[in-house]
């Protein structure tokens, strides 16, 4: 087994229900290999710290070849399998996105999160496209774990109950399983009884993003998740404590 398939097999086995992979987003070779250093399973970008970091808004205004770049350099500076957040794929059609996410899988990515909102516009990506590019993915015989990820409740009104986006969230889930995805990222989710319901209804491992460092993972460790990401939680502590040692 090569050094690349390892690390695929890797990340694939870390997604385990009740016992959710806690991913410390990094974005820079700096924080990956700070999180590394205190035994995290695996490396994770968060799309939004990396746009931070460069002086740049989230919607991919960082460039695809800098995507690729930061790639190469996460894969080399630990051992550890890297998840990278492709947004949606940085590409118009579902051919266009499948060939991007081969070009992240040769840098040396272990996984991506691809999102169904539409970048710098309202709404999503209806169903039927976003399956169309996670099959595209699949027939290319991309062998990395692709992290599904449905914008539902992030491009909700802010008044919005959660529980009535369940439906259409429960939708997504199913439909991108059966596409081939291999996991289900539902950001803006956290109350337990909701990820519950998701959990039960979706067969793949489900992933929450929990920004809060402090706040308590147990109850979504017992509703079932199987992997909880920090987002751009960590950069914004960081940038935090370097602006009081900086006062």
């Amino acid at each position: 087994m090569t050094k690349m398939t390892d690390r695929i097999a890797r990340l694939h086995a870390l997604h385990r229900r009740g016992d959710p992979l806690i991913l410390c987003n990094v974005w820079d070779a700096g924080s990956a290999t700070a999180v590394a250093r205190v035994g995290a399973r695996a490396i994770a970008t968060s799309s939004w710290a990396v746009a931070a970091a460069r002086g740049l808004p989230d919607g991919q205004a960082v460039t695809f070849d800098a995507l690729i770049a930061l790639t190469e350099t996460l894969a080399a500076a630990t051992d550890l399998p890297v998840s990278v957040d492709v947004e949606a794929g940085y590409g118009d059609t579902s051919d266009a996105v499948a060939a991007n996410v081969m070009r992240v899988e040769g840098g040396g990515a272990s996984g991506v999160n691809l999102e169904d909102q539409v970048i710098d516009g309202p709404g999503l990506i209806g169903i039927a496209a976003q399956l169309a590019r996670i099959a595209a993915i699949r027939n290319r015989g991309v062998k990395l774990f692709l992290n599904a990820r449905t914008d539902v409740v992030l491009k909700a009104a802010k008044d919005t109950v959660h529980a009535d986006l369940l439906p259409e969230v429960i939708a997504r889930g199913q439909a991108y399983a059966a596409a081939g995805a291999d996991g289900f990222f539902v950001p803006g989710l956290t109350a337990p009884d909701l990820v519950a319901r998701v959990c039960d209804a979706v067969a793949l491992p489900v992933n929450v993003m929990v920004t809060e460092l402090t706040a308590d993972l147990s109850p979504l460790t017992g509703v079932g998740v199987a992997r909880i990401s920090r987002g751009p939680g960590p950069y914004l502590a960081a940038m935090a404590t370097l602006e009081k040692m900086a006062s």
